[in-house]
């Protein structure tokens, strides 16, 4: 099979395409054709310095969020048959190298796809959603009425987190460029804050729920929390700055990292197919190209989701 994978850790021109052996799909695991695959920050962070180190030494394959076909069942798998259409976020974090024409993973890593997307829609909804999902219903127990604060909104997490949020029925704020607040208030963003006119963290007061996607100062994010709100900082995590400036203030801050959850996923394919929960493709790229697509990611200007094709 075609996959892509890199001797080195380096810039995005270390990302190549190369034939190596189909995998083979163990007890209880899966086999599936992948016909798109997500691409994702911790992707790009992880081909350039590691990552958080659960791949090794190059060489490796990156990637996670996987949409496809079940080609082939290992012994105990009752979840799923040979044609089945699934999609998942697989192994995360150790490899599950998405980046290719086969993946094989347990089946309880994937989910039926939600019938109202295609894969390459499908294949950008995993690692997001799930980290939207984890974060705001499983580790902040979001409630109808309660304020919730996405920053950059507009991006791969955000622009889910935004719909969960508000399907939940929540009052969102989101921030994000005054260029994308009518695309904000098109997922139910209430609230759009332009982050390069104001400062978030003195502009907004008494929210229940701060989900920080932008990962640039998570502990002034402390103050727009009321009293017991949940600070949830994704890229950059906790740290003693955080910790203590929320213990000072009353309220929660929580060290997160998504994992694979096939009960989230159905959760989520019930929004998107109740028309509840939409996924924005940005840009498609063919899997040779998956260096262009990093490349692109890298602008940080991207608004939902970009994702390999593999035909």
């Amino acid at each position: 099979m075609r996959a892509i994978t890199q001797d080195r850790l380096g810039p995005a021109d270390v990302l190549h395409l190369t034939e190596t052996a189909r995998p083979v799909p163990g007890p209880t695991e899966v086999l599936v054709r992948v016909r798109a695959a997500g691409v994702n920050p911790v992707d790009r962070a992880t081909r350039e310095s590691g990552g958080l180190g659960t791949l090794g030494a190059p060489p490796f394959t990156v990637g996670w969020d996987v949409s496809g076909v079940v080609e082939e069942t290992g012994i105990g798998v009752t979840r799923f048959a040979p044609g089945d259409d699934v999609y998942g976020m697989p192994w995360f974090p150790r490899q599950a190298a998405a980046y290719a024409e086969y993946v094989t993973a347990p089946s309880r890593h994937f989910a039926p796809k939600p019938v109202s997307l295609s894969h390459v829609e499908a294949a950008g909804l995993p690692l997001a959603g799930l980290t939207a999902w984890q974060t705001l219903v499983d580790t902040a127990g979001l409630r109808p009425g309660q304020r919730v604060l996405v920053t950059a909104a507009a991006g791969g997490v955000g622009h889910l987190a935004v719909q969960i949020a508000a399907a939940r029925g929540a009052y969102v704020l989101g921030t994000a460029r005054a260029a994308n607040h009518a695309f904000l208030r098109s997922l139910g963003v209430s609230e759009p804050i332009d982050y390069t006119a104001v400062d978030v963290a003195d502009a907004v007061r008494d929210v229940d729920v701060v989900l920080d996607l932008a990962g640039d100062d998570p502990a002034r994010l402390v103050r727009t929390l009321r009293l017991g709100g949940v600070l949830v900082p994704v890229p950059e995590g906790l740290d003693d700055v955080t910790t203590r400036a929320a213990a000072e203030a009353g309220v929660r801050a929580v060290d997160f990292l998504v994992e694979p959850d096939h009960a989230g996923l159905a959760e989520l394919s019930a929004l998107v197919d109740a028309g509840r929960l939409a996924v924005t493709v940005a840009a498609t790229y063919p899997l040779g190209e998956a260096a262009r697509a990093h490349e692109h990611g890298a602008t940080g200007r991207t608004r939902g989701k970009i994702v390999l094709t593999v035909d």
